[in-house]
């Protein structure tokens, strides 16, 4: 059985889960769009900005933010000024730090789908005197359906699994930002085996069904397609 503490550890999980997949779905789409139209030289720094979480190591990433957030960091600070606090080792930062380290996996499959798209449903819209918004919502928005299920399957997925970043930024606070993997790493700390196992069990399960789900659902959209 699981314990209390893993059951906790869960629920924090699936609550930075959610809002994570949340923001990025709000912030990631409309970059993703950018990223795709614009002619702007930023956009591609700015691509490759968004994708060093596939490649940069999660402690490097924690560290810089945590040393942002911190409150000697210029995001501390304005925080501090504000009467906020600071962000480091709390729900909020834990959050900010789980948008940054997922975005690729929102952006990408979002991104993908939209240069895929090609100019002339857009220009059709055109045609028919749509604005852009209009365009957006009920002609890139649907026609990209299968890249925004996938990126917030992944999204998801993604951010349950973190350790390094959320451990860096997050540390290990019981119903604060003790999330999962950071619960077996402590049972593991503690040669509390047999509980390591039951969660990292788990969370094997619950990576396999989205996996596979995912999988499900890109072959019933093929086969609609066909």
């Amino acid at each position: 059985m699981l314990t209390p503490s893993d059951l906790q550890a869960i629920a924090l999980t699936l609550q930075v889960a959610t809002l994570t997949t949340l923001v990025l779905l709000v912030a990631g789409v409309p970059l993703a769009w950018w990223l795709a139209r614009s002619p702007s030289v930023w956009s591609r720094p700015v691509a490759a900005l968004v994708s060093m979480p596939l490649v940069l190591p999660p402690s490097v990433l924690g560290f810089y933010l945590l040393v942002l957030m911190g409150p000697n960091g210029p995001v501390g600070q304005f925080t501090q000024a504000l009467g906020l606090g600071v962000l480091s080792f709390s729900f909020t930062g834990l959050v900010i730090a789980s948008v940054f380290y997922s975005l690729p996996f929102m952006v990408q499959p979002v991104l993908n789908a939209m240069q895929a798209l090609g100019t002339r449903p857009l220009e059709a819209a055109a045609s028919l005197r749509a604005s852009p918004v209009d365009t957006f919502f009920h002609v890139v928005l649907p026609m990209c359906r299968p890249g925004l299920v996938t990126g917030v399957i992944m999204s998801f997925a993604h951010t349950v699994g973190e350790f390094g970043v959320v451990l860096m930024v997050g540390g290990n606070i019981p119903g604060v930002t003790r999330v999962v993997s950071v619960q077996i790493y402590d049972h593991v700390e503690a040669l509390e085996y047999g509980d390591a196992h039951r969660l990292a069990a788990v969370m094997l399960g619950f990576s396999f069904v989205v996996l596979l789900a995912l999988q499900f659902y890109n072959q019933r959209r093929r086969a609609g397609a066909a």
